[in-house]
């Protein structure tokens, strides 16, 4: 054979695929665009933590070493949502053209998704499992990971069959739907032996079913709900108050949200999960609750664009009563498809060193981390960075 030939195809048997639930919806698209661009030089890989110099020894798939698939209820084909990102300058002007056939390639990769009227979930799991299994195959891959980057959807009803995968299998078997959506792609991903991780605060893989599934096949899980705003904020200025000794009485945080992220939130059931998970952070930093809450708006007007506006008391010296505020403006799309890539990459390194179950270590790009631990946005980095250079582990 010939020594060129032989290269370029070991390059694509080490080839990692990334199956996106929700894949043609804005941070996916953006996410497609962005890889594609910065692996032939096109755009600066800025947003992206995995390319910072802390991680250089790490054995990361590259950013054009990456596959793209995924599921999707939307017909809108990639180029043309990419045009629309354009237009509404989320993506630069001119480069939704010049990567258009990266993403003609991943459109062609895009299947059907399931939706919530699925009347036989054990057939839909089979489906999906068929379709990452064809995927992996077609593209010569040597992992999937599937990201969740869907709507968020309303926290599930507990069930039984949520308990141990020997209940949940034979609820499937029955015909019984039990599952939340997220959490059949969830099931599916194990089954393939695929990573998996929940980009949004939907249920997916957070049964304790499906963590017992992920350890017997022994592949890793992360989530949930991506720290993308203002989170992220919260997640710095929650331990700076607690280490100067500052007596947090209450923080209100007001969110604005266009864009299909604000319409699916526009209803109660689904933003429920999405603020618990919001404010999870400062009773875990602060060490008690605080008096205020989060509040979500639907603005349309905003498109993909969104705001969040907090006020804080807090208590100083002497029990003086003083405020602080913050305005966070920024393109949701822009600002989680970098964390998608780096997700996607870490955890495409998990999979590699045998790591299964939930993966604590990433709980920096993440509102709710799985496995709890710590919320801290500098301790979290600290942590991600000394697992990402470590010695191979395998639980």
């Amino acid at each position: 054979m010939d020594a060129s030939l032989g290269a370029q195809e070991a390059g694509a048997a080490m080839r990692t695929g990334i199956w996106l639930v929700g894949a043609r919806g804005s941070v996916a698209t953006t996410a497609v665009v962005g890889a594609a661009a910065v692996g032939t030089g096109a755009a600066p890989p800025t947003g992206c933590v995995s390319e910072h110099d802390d991680f250089r020894e790490v054995a990361l798939p590259g950013l054009g070493e990456l596959v793209f698939g995924g599921h999707d209820v939307a017909r809108t084909p990639l180029p043309k949502r990419a045009e629309q990102l354009m237009e509404a300058g989320v993506i630069p002007h001119g480069l939704a053209d010049l990567v258009r056939e990266d993403l003609v390639r991943a459109d062609a990769e895009i299947r059907p998704g399931v939706t919530a009227e699925a009347e036989d979930q054990a057939a839909a799991v089979a489906t999906v499992v068929a379709d990452l299994e064809e995927f992996k195959r077609r593209g010569n891959l040597e992992r999937v990971v599937v990201v969740n980057v869907s709507s968020t959807e309303p926290p599930p009803t507990a069930h039984p069959a949520h308990s141990t995968v020997r209940a949940l299998r034979r609820a499937l078997a029955s015909g019984e739907p039990v599952l939340p959506v997220s959490s059949v792609y969830a099931m599916a991903a194990f089954l393939a032996g695929c990573p998996y991780v929940d980009f949004t605060p939907s249920c997916g893989a957070r049964l304790p079913a499906l963590v017992e599934l992920a350890h017997e096949r022994g592949v890793p899980c992360a989530g949930s709900d991506g720290k993308t705003g203002e989170t992220l904020v919260k997640s710095v200025l929650a331990p700076m108050f607690a280490r100067r000794a500052l007596r947090v009485r209450s923080w209100s945080g007001t969110n604005l949200l266009g864009g299909g992220d604000g319409a699916a939130l526009a209803d109660p059931a689904r933003a429920a999960g999405k603020v618990d998970s919001k404010a999870r952070v400062l009773a875990e930093v602060l060490g008690e609750p605080v008096e205020g809450g989060v509040h979500i708006h639907h603005v349309p007007d905003l498109g993909e664009w969104k705001t969040a506006w907090d006020h804080i008391t807090f208590e100083g010296f002497l029990g003086t009563r003083m405020t602080m505020q913050f305005t966070w403006q920024g393109c949701d799309s822009s600002l989680a498809a970098p964390l998608v890539l780096d997700l996607a990459r870490l955890m495409a390194l998990a999979h590699s060193r045998g790591v299964h179950g939930p993966v604590p270590e990433l709980a920096f790009f993440f509102k709710d981390p799985v496995a709890g631990g710590e919320h801290a946005l500098e301790q979290q980095y600290a942590q991600l960075v000394r697992w990402a250079n470590g010695p191979r582990v395998t639980q």
